[in-house]
């Protein structure tokens, strides 16, 4: 080793592991951290109460509460939750707030404890031993990794953010042994490259859509959880094209419910016996596409409409045929339809 790598080392500051996973939540920007210790994790609360003015820690009595604040408190900020709880029944007792978390596509970190390291997956009982957490997580998450030293902690929790924020958001979850929580190492701070960048619309796809809006007569704009952060783009569209817009659950607030083209789901319904063209900005389509479908059977369904679809995740973009996909940030899309109808112009 150079005498500069030796000096290097030496400079580095050693820390446990979950001293390690505290400071690079500190250095993202984490303000609050909502967990339930246990012998797995001590470390980890160590750390957070040596950093208790840049982090708030705020306890539960039960790692549902733990998930479900962590869930909350990403709802009403927009931020990332994080959560940490021991492993096994921790995790278990969690699960349901990760899975919750996930599919309403609300960004959160989990932070959890494992049994020691010489002991995973060798099923001899350890406390709070549970078959391949790893993969259970894997079933409920968007991400999960488990992180075997010190030094892996930085790049670890990077990327666990950057994955959970990006895209669809979701869960990411974190692991990290009993043994490699307490271990002390040199551990560098690591930069964070952030999120993937969200792919820019695609000028043919923007023309494709543009050009069956054109066609329609009867278009119905469909929002959903990921059309949030587009309302005043999608409010200038609805009114240039006089195209009602539906929402359900998530999608509730990107219009006000006092617009005139605001439209409740028994009113969207009829609606969508008529339209010829569905809008779908963010959204999975849960009305027209599984509970109109599958639960109204005896209700006479419209011909298939013609479906435009805004959507940043390529995996849901799959799920349904689309006649016009336009892979893009839902402000992204619908600010580039939006030059293709001018204000001065007639929208059809």
């Amino acid at each position: 080793m150079s005498d500069a790598a030796s000096q290097e080392r030496a400079n580095t500051p050693r820390m446990s592991g979950g001293h390690a996973i505290v400071k690079t939540l500190a250095e993202r920007g984490v303000d609050t951290v909502f967990g339930l210790p246990g012998v797995q994790t001590y470390s980890l609360f160590d750390g957070l109460a040596d950093r208790s003015e840049a982090i708030r820690t705020v306890n539960a009595r039960h790692e549902f509460g733990v998930g479900y604040m962590a869930y909350g408190y990403a709802r009403a900020t927009g931020r990332i939750g994080v959560a940490s709880v021991v492993p096994g029944p921790g995790v278990l007792n969690a699960s349901s707030a990760l899975n919750t978390a996930n599919m309403t596509a609300t960004p959160m970190l989990m932070a959890t404890g494992q049994i020691p390291s010489t002991y995973v997956g060798r099923g001899r009982g350890h406390l709070h031993e549970m078959p391949d957490q790893l993969a259970t997580l894997r079933t409920l998450t968007k991400h999960a990794e488990r992180i075997d030293h010190p030094n892996q902690a930085p790049r670890a929790v990077n990327q666990a953010i950057d994955i959970a924020v990006s895209g669809r958001p979701g869960v990411a979850s974190l692991e990290m042994a009993w043994d490699v929580m307490n271990q002390v190492a040199p551990v560098a701070s690591e930069e964070a490259g952030g999120p993937p960048a969200t792919p820019a619309p695609d000028p043919d796809d923007i023309d494709r859509a543009a050009n069956l809006i054109k066609k329609a007569e009867a278009p119905l704009i469909f929002v959903g959880g990921g059309a949030q952060d587009a309302a005043g783009v999608i409010q200038q569209l609805a009114e240039r094209l006089g195209a009602p817009v539906a929402s359900n659950r998530m999608g509730r607030g990107v219009l006000s419910s006092d617009h005139e083209l605001a439209v409740n789901s028994f009113t969207s319904h009829a609606l969508w016996q008529k339209c010829d063209l569905m809008i779908a900005i963010g959204t999975r389509l849960e009305l027209p596409g599984m509970r109109w479908t599958n639960y109204l059977r005896d209700v006479p369904r419209p011909p298939e409409p013609k479906l435009v679809r805004i959507e940043v995740c390529p995996v849901e973009m799959r799920r349904i045929p689309t006649d016009a996909p336009v892979l893009a940030d839902a402000a992204a899309g619908v600010s580039a339809l939006l030059e293709r109808f001018p204000e001065d112009e007639s929208a059809r």
